[in-house]
């Protein structure tokens, strides 16, 4: 997939409805190299969506504060990464909105390891 590409597709999910698996729910220990990052919120992905890395499209979830396994939410912004090879969706609840900077802290936990550039609907 070209960059125009994965900017295209993601750019396509913005503002639209898409239930997602969550493979990371909340509490959610991924053990790295050097070491280990907690997941304060519902990570997943778009099932049966490639992203830019060849896996499944990527999508944080907020507004949701227990873990879950599968969730229907809106599309409402997108974290994208200018060094890496894939971007990041955002989801929440219907009717739940969140500002720019909110959407920026709840996925720092993340997103501090990459230069990322948020676009909110």
């Amino acid at each position: 997939m070209t960059f125009e590409e994965r900017k295209e597709q993601v750019k396509s999910y913005l503002g639209k409805t898409v239930t997602i698996g969550i493979d990371r729910p909340i509490g959610y220990v991924h053990k790295k190299e050097n070491y280990s990052l907690t997941y304060p919120i519902n990570y997943g992905y778009i099932p049966d969506v490639l992203g830019g890395d060849g896996e499944e499209l990527d999508v944080y979830l907020l507004g949701v504060r227990e873990p879950v396994t599968e969730y229907e939410c809106v599309i409402i912004a997108i974290a994208h990464r200018h060094n890496d090879v894939e971007d990041k969706l955002v989801g929440a609840p219907f009717g739940i909105n969140f500002s720019k900077e909110e959407i920026a802290d709840a996925i720092r936990f993340q997103e501090q390891y990459y230069d990322t550039e948020m676009e909110v609907l």
